[in-house]
């Protein structure tokens, strides 16, 4: 079934939207250099969705803009996020769909957390990779395999 290009809007408009009122629902633990962010478990929609690619990038942007790091959290974590959901898109027929948003976070969103923390680097990588790890294997896959099943 083809949707229509306001379908394929509307729903990249409500992922985004979903997005960063998971984040801000659950502020406490999604900024900051231990983070565990529930929304991370929308990443993987690209899988099924193209459209979720700019939905992610708009929703972290957003997110970001509220998460009180500043320009360089909302510049470079939506970017992370962007290049993660097109990876995500990309290899949506393989297992790597699922490591782009662990990986790309865990190894970058590391790099300036630590900077502004002073946390050491590998504990910022471990600690974001686990709670990422967590959210997408834990959320994001069951999300997917549900609606593969419900939707078609």
């Amino acid at each position: 079934m083809r949707q229509s290009r306001t379908t394929k809007i509307a729903r990249a408009g409500l992922i985004a939207a979903l997005y960063a009122v998971l984040c801000l629902i659950f502020t406490s633990t999604s900024f900051g250099v231990i983070q565990f962010r529930p929304a991370e478990a929308l990443t993987v929609l690209p899988i099924l969705f193209p459209e979720a690619i700019g939905g992610i990038f708009a929703g972290v942007i957003i997110a970001n803009m509220f998460g009180g790091l500043g320009l360089i959290d909302i510049v470079f974590g939506s970017l992370i996020s962007l290049v993660a959901a097109y990876l995500t898109w990309r290899f949506r027929h393989s297992f790597i769909a699922y490591l782009s948003p662990i990986i790309l976070n865990a190894v970058f969103v590391s790099l300036y957390l630590h900077s502004f923390f002073r946390y050491p680097y590998w504990l910022s990588v471990v600690s974001i990779g686990i709670s990422e790890t967590a959210v997408v294997l834990l959320l994001g896959y069951p999300l997917i395999s549900y609606l593969k099943k419900n939707l078609h």
